[in-house]
């Protein structure tokens, strides 16, 4: 295994792993930031493309404005109070308003600190497992997108290929030297992942005329592919499947889920692929989970 840069491995282990708390709860704050824009993002763009298709006026001034991933500032949404700097700080920045806008008093979610905290733990997780390495480095980027991913799937419902797609091929190219699988069984999952969840999908469509999953699931399966090989997809999907079936069926037997409401199943695939990425271990070897 590759290490990473000699100033990186010659930290203090205090120092490392203050980094690495430090690194990922800034990359969750960020994924915040992603998880809320992307998809009005996506929404802005689908208008923009109908009103030009059906040659209607543009939309009103507000869906004019730039909003993208940098601009505008975050702002409370109840005020529309600008987040200041101390205020942004991960996690801290929170504890320290105790959960509400300085100017309006509105309560802010507990769901910023919760993903920043998480992402932290994940970071710190990828670290320990793969060391200070280049697998690490590739190993936190897979980790980074699934979470944004697997947030917002929750919200929406929506796998955006904005992200999969791009995780989708980086997987392809960081296995080009057999980072975490060869070539050959990362293209072969790469296809596997997508063309098995495709068949499951018109299968269930056939028999029963309803849609069990959405193409976002396949791509993500394929990227899972892509990634850890072909030999890895069995358990990942196995794992996501049960835990997904165990999930859904402790939300309608507690009444806040219904039998016909939709469930996304993109969280249960990254969760069961990035316990695969853990599992390729020290030695970068592929074991099922």
């Amino acid at each position: 295994m590759e290490t990473a840069p000699a100033w990186i491995a010659g930290m203090p282990v205090w120092l490392y792993w203050s980094a690495a708390v430090w690194l990922g709860a800034c990359v969750g704050s960020f994924l915040n930031v992603v998880v809320y824009r992307l998809p009005v993002m996506m929404q802005r763009e689908e208008s923009a493309w109908a009103r030009e298709a059906l040659e209607l006026e543009p939309a009103d001034t507000a869906d004019a404005e730039p909003f993208n991933l940098v601009v505008p500032r975050s702002r409370c949404p109840h005020c529309g109070h600008q987040i200041r700097a101390f205020e942004n700080i991960p996690v801290l920045g929170w504890l320290l308003l105790r959960g509400r806008c300085s100017n309006c008093a509105s309560p802010i979610a507990l769901r910023y600190p919760i993903v920043e905290f998480s992402t932290a733990l994940a970071t710190c997780a990828v670290l320990a497992v793969f060391g200070p390495t280049w697998a690490a480095v590739w190993a936190l980027a897979f980790t980074w997108a699934l979470i944004a991913l697997a947030l917002i799937d929750l919200d929406t419902q929506l796998l955006p290929d904005s992200i999969v797609l791009p995780l989708l091929w980086l997987g392809l190219l960081v296995n080009v030297g057999g980072m975490f699988t060869s070539l050959p069984e990362a293209v072969v999952g790469a296809a596997i992942g997508y063309g098995v969840l495709w068949s499951l999908y018109w299968a269930f469509r056939l028999l029963t005329g309803k849609e069990g999953m959405g193409y976002g699931d396949f791509k993500l399966m394929g990227a899972m592919g892509a990634w850890l090989g072909w030999p890895a997809l069995p358990g990942v999907v196995l794992l996501a499947s049960l835990t997904g079936i165990i999930a859904a069926v402790a939300l309608m037997l507690s009444g806040k889920m219904q039998r016909e409401t939709p469930m996304p199943f993109g969280p249960f695939i990254a969760a069961a692929g990035w316990l695969a990425m853990l599992l390729t271990g020290a030695p970068l070897t592929l074991v099922s989970i």
